[in-house]
C-alpha cells in the first residue's frame, strides 16, 4: 500500500486545519450557510435530509487493518456507531455534527486519509478493480496508476473548478470489475507490440438522468504519456463543456453533442500541442509508486489445500461461503474472500464500528493487513491462504458476517434513497431489504446464479440501476413512490445500459413482481444458464411480460 511522504502529510493537515477556521466562522454566524457550503464541499461533507454527511475518500478502493480500525472508532466516536460503503469505493457517516468534522478529519490524517475532492466540480476518487493485484486474470496492478492519477489531480490548478464532476475507474484485468466504461475516463492495462505496458482509454460514459456507454477514444497510451494524455482529454472537456446548466455539462454530453471522431480529434490535436511540455518524468514517479505495492513474499503453497478440502466435507455452510464468496487469486494456495455486507434483512453497504474492527483483525490475522471495498458495497480480503479459510469464516460467522451470497440474489447495491439523501425521490433501503428477506434461502439463491440487482431512489443512479440484470429506479409519482424496473443491464465489459420494461411498481408490489420474473427464469432456462443469458435467449419483450404476468 501507497505510504504518505512529507508533503502528502503537510497537504492534509493544512487542509484539515484551514477547514477547522472555516467551520468555526459557519458556527459563529461569520459565514451563512450559502458562503460555507462551497468550502464544506470541498471537503467532502454534505448537508444531506436531516444531517451533514462526511463522505471520505478510499483511493482505488485500498485500506490497511489500521485505517479500517479508524473507521469503526470514528463511526463511535461521531456518528451513530456505523458507516455505509458506496459504490465509489469511498464511506460515508451520516450523523457528524459539524462541529466534530475538523476533528475526524484530523483523526482521519492520523492514518494517512481524509476527504478531499470527495465532492465538488473535480476530479473525484479514482476507483479500481477491488480485486487488483491479485486477480488470477489480471495483466498488471492498476493501482500504482491509481495514486499516480490521486497525486495528479489532487488540487490541480486547472481542473479543480470543471463544468461538473469527473470520475476515473481503473482495472488491469481481461474482465472488466471496475465498470470503466461507465465512467468520464476508463483506463485498462493492455499490452502493446513487445509486450510494451500501456492503456486503453474510454471516455464519456455515465449514469445518472442521461445514461451513456462511453467511447473508446484510443486503444494504446504508452504509459510515459498517460498523465499528458488524460490531461489533453481534461483540457478539452474544461474549455468545452456546458457551465449553463449542469445537467448537461457531464463530458458525456460534451462528446455526445461533439461526436466521437470531432472529440478523438481534438484530444489529439490538444495531446500533440502538450506532448513536450516540461513535466515530471512519468515513468520515474510510477516506479517511486510501484515499490509500494510489490507484491508481498507469498509462501510456497501447493495449490490444493487438504485443511480446506477436510473443512468444506465437515461443514456444509462453510462449503457454501467458499463455493459462494470466494476467487481465484494469482499465486497458488491463496484466495481472494469477499465479506458480504448484505445479511438478511440488513442495509447494504453498512457496517458496525464492531463490524469495521472484526474486519481489520481478520484483515490482520488472515491477508496480511489489507482490505478492499468494492463497487457492489461489500469488503474484500485480498491475500487468504486456501488453509486458513475456515478459521477466517468462524471468525466471520460469529460476528454475522459470513452471508453467502456474493454476487447472488440478495448481494443487493442500493443508494441511501429518502431514508438520508435530499435529492431521493424513493425509498430504496426497504426494496433491498424486503430482496434480502424474500430471497434469504441460501439453496434458492444458488439455484437463480449469478445475479445483479441494483436499486436507486432517483435519477442520479447513485444506487447505478441501469447496470443491473434487474435494476430499480424509485420515483415519486403522485405523491406515493413508485419503481420502475429496467432489464439487461450490464457493468462489465459486455456494457448495457437496461431497457425499461413498463409502467412503475407500488413499494408494496414491486418484489413481487421481481419474484415472479425469478421463478419464470427458473422455469424456462436452458442448461444452467444464468439469468443473463436466457434474459438475451428469451429476449426483453418476453422477460417484461412475466415481470407484469398478474399486475
Amino acid at each position: 500500500m501507497y505510504r504518505y511522504d512529507e508533503f502528502d502529510t503537510q497537504f492534509v493537515r493544512e487542509r484539515v486545519s484551514q477547514f477547522r477556521g472555516q467551520v468555526e466562522r459557519r458556527l459563529t454566524g461569520a459565514l451563512n450557510e450559502d458562503e460555507f457550503r462551497p468550502l464544506r464541499l470541498m471537503n467532502g461533507l454534505y448537508l444531506q435530509l436531516h444531517a451533514y454527511m462526511l463522505r471520505v475518500a478510499i483511493p482505488y478502493g485500498t485500506l490497511s487493518a489500521h485505517q479500517m480500525r479508524q473507521l469503526g472508532a470514528i463511526a463511535d466516536k461521531y456518528d451513530r456507531g456505523y458507516g455505509h460503503f458506496t459504490t465509489r469505493q469511498n464511506i460515508q457517516f451520516n450523523w457528524p455534527k459539524l462541529k466534530d468534522v475538523p476533528d475526524i478529519l484530523d483523526d482521519l490524517a492520523d492514518v494517512e486519509m481524509h476527504a478531499i475532492q470527495t465532492s465538488g466540480n473535480c476530479i473525484r476518487n479514482v476507483t479500481a478493480d477491488p480485486y487488483a493485484g491479485v486477480a488470477a486474470d489480471e495483466i498488471a496492478d492498476p493501482r500504482p496508476t491509481g495514486e499516480l492519477l490521486r497525486q495528479w489531480s489532487s488540487n490541480h490548478p486547472e481542473f479543480s473548478f470543471l463544468p461538473r464532476k469527473f470520475k476515473i475507474a481503473l482495472t488491469g484485468a481481461r474482465a472488466d470489475r471496475a465498470v470503466i466504461k461507465f465512467h468520464d475516463i476508463g483506463l485498462r492495462l493492455v499490452e502493446g507490440e513487445g509486450g510494451q505496458l500501456g492503456y486503453e482509454v474510454w471516455a464519456g460514459g455515465g449514469l445518472g438522468r442521461t445514461p451513456m456507454i462511453g467511447i473508446k477514444v484510443r486503444d494504446f497510451v504508452p504509459t510515459a504519456d498517460l498523465l499528458r494524455y488524460v490531461e489533453a482529454i481534461m483540457r478539452v472537456y474544461n474549455a468545452e463543456g456546458r457551465r449553463d446548466n449542469k445537467y448537461k455539462a457531464r463530458i458525456k454530453i460534451l462528446i455526445h453533442e461533439k461526436g466521437g471522431e470531432d472529440f478523438r480529434a481534438e484530444v489529439e490535436q490538444e495531446f500533440a500541442r502538450i506532448a513536450h511540455d516540461p513535466a515530471a518524468p512519468v515513468e520515474k514517479e510510477l516506479a517511486r509508486i510501484q515499490a509500494f505495492f510489490a507484491p508481498p513474499a507469498y509462501e510456497a503453497l501447493p495449490a490444493e489445500s487438504e485443511a480446506l478440502a477436510k473443512a468444506k466435507l465437515a461443514n456444509p455452510n462453510f462449503a457454501r461461503w467458499v463455493r459462494v464468496n470466494t476467487r481465484a487469486h494469482k499465486a497458488p494456495g491463496y484466495t481472494i474472500a469477499v465479506i458480504s455486507l448484505k445479511p438478511k434483512g440488513g442495509v447494504p453497504g453498512d457496517a458496525t464500528g464492531d463490524e469495521m474492527r472484526v474486519m481489520a483483525d481478520a484483515a490482520d490475522a488472515y491477508s496480511m493487513s489489507e482490505l478492499r471495498v468494492s463497487a457492489e458495497q461489500n469488503i474484500v480480503l485480498p491475500n487468504v491462504k486456501a488453509s486458513d479459510l475456515f478459521a477466517l469464516w468462524q471468525m466471520l460467522d460469529r460476528a454475522g458476517l459470513a452471508s453467502s451470497n456474493a454476487e447472488l440474489i440478495s448481494d443487493v447495491v442500493s443508494c441511501p434513497g429518502m431514508d438520508y439523501c435530499a435529492l431521493a425521490t424513493a425509498r430504496s433501503i426497504p426494496i433491498a431489504q424486503e430482496i434480502t428477506e424474500r430471497f434469504a434461502e441460501p439453496v434458492l439463491q444458488e439455484q437463480i446464479g449469478p445475479i445483479r440487482i441494483k436499486i436507486s431512489g432517483c435519477i442520479n443512479a447513485c444506487g447505478h440501476h441501469h447496470v443491473g440484470d434487474i435494476g430499480i429506479l424509485g420515483l415519486e409519482k403522485t405523491g406515493a413512490e413508485a419503481y420502475q424496473i429496467t432489464l439487461g443491464g450490464d457493468p462489465t465489459e459486455s456494457a448495457a445500459i437496461g431497457e425499461r420494461s413498463g409502467p412503475g411498481f407500488p413499494a408494496e408490489g414491486v418484489v413481487d413482481a421481481i419474484e415472479r420474473l425469478i421463478h419464470f427464469y427458473l422455469g424456462r432456462r436452458e442448461d444452467g444458464e444464468t439469468f443473463k443469458q436466457t434474459y438475451h435467449r428469451l429476449g426483453h419483450s418476453v422477460m417484461k411480460d412475466a415481470l407484469y404476468a398478474s399486475h
